[in-house]
C-alpha cells in the first residue's frame, strides 16, 4: 500500500489500543494525529481513517468537534474508507446525515451485541456510552445491543457503538476517571469483575472483526 491510515485521536486516554495492535501485526502503516491539539490532515492522504472514541458529544457544536465532521465527510465524499469506534461511529452517523440520540440510561459494560450479519462477531465488547448514534440514510444495521443499535454500513464505512480496541486496562483507567460513571449503575469494581472475565477473549475476536472489516472495507 502506497499510503499509511490515519487514526483520529481525541485525547491521551483514548489510544489505538488493540487497532494499533492489529494494524501492527498485520503490517499496515498507520499515524494517531492528536484531533484534540491540531486539526486533521487531509483525509485523501491517507489508505483509510479510522475515528476513535472520546468523552465529548459528537452533538457539540464547539472545540474540535465540528471540524472532525468535516474531515468525515470529506474522507467519505472522496471514498476513504471510514471506520468509527463508539465516538467515531456516532461521528461518523452525523457525517452521512444521521445524528445521535441521548440514552436515559447509559450503556456501561461488557455486553454481547446480536445481528444478522457475519462481519460482527458477537462479543461480549465493551460498551461505554452516553449517547446513542442513528443509522444514517443508505446504511444498513448490522448488529445491536439492549441500548440500540451497535453497528451500520455504509458503502465502505462501518461504524461501531462499541469498543473492540479497549482492553481491561483501558476499559479500568476510563471507569476510575469518568465523573459521571455514577450515572450508569456499574461501580469501577464491577466493570473489573467483568474485564477479568470477558477482555482477553475479545482481543482475537477483535482482531477477527478488523479482518473482517479490512475484507469488506480497504483496497489491500
Amino acid at each position: 500500500m502506497s499510503k499509511p491510515g490515519l487514526i483520529l485521536q481525541h485525547g491521551l486516554d483514548g489510544p489505538p489500543a488493540r487497532f494499533g495492535e492489529w494494524l501492527s501485526d498485520r503490517g499496515i502503516p498507520f499515524i494517531a494525529h492528536p484531533v484534540w491539539e491540531r486539526p486533521a490532515p487531509d483525509p485523501t492522504d491517507y489508505a483509510f481513517v479510522a475515528s476513535l472514541g472520546s468523552d465529548c458529544s459528537a452533538a457539540d457544536a464547539d472545540g474540535w468537534v465540528p471540524g472532525e465532521i468535516e474531515t468525515l465527510r470529506h474522507a467519505v465524499a472522496a471514498e476513504v474508507p471510514v471506520l468509527g469506534l463508539c465516538f467515531g461511529g456516532q461521528a461518523l452517523s452525523v457525517a452521512l446525515g444521521g445524528g445521535i440520540e441521548v440514552l436515559r440510561t447509559p450503556e456501561v459494560g461488557w455486553l454481547a451485541v446480536h445481528g444478522d450479519d457475519d462481519e460482527i462477531p458477537s462479543g461480549p465488547w465493551l460498551q461505554y456510552h452516553f449517547d446513542l448514534m442513528q443509522v444514517p440514510p443508505g446504511a444498513r444495521e448490522l448488529a445491536h445491543s439492549p441500548a440500540g443499535v451497535a453497528a451500520f454500513r455504509h458503502g465502505r464505512h462501518l461504524a461501531l457503538q462499541f469498543h473492540p480496541e479497549a482492553d481491561a486496562a483501558l476499559a479500568a483507567a476510563w471507569a476510575r476517571t469518568d465523573p459521571k460513571l455514577s450515572a450508569t449503575g456499574i461501580t469501577p469494581e464491577q466493570l473489573d469483575a467483568q474485564s477479568a472475565q470477558y477482555a482477553d477473549a475479545a482481543l482475537p475476536q477483535a482482531f477477527t472483526l478488523f479482518d473482517r472489516w479490512r475484507q469488506t472495507s480497504l483496497p489491500f
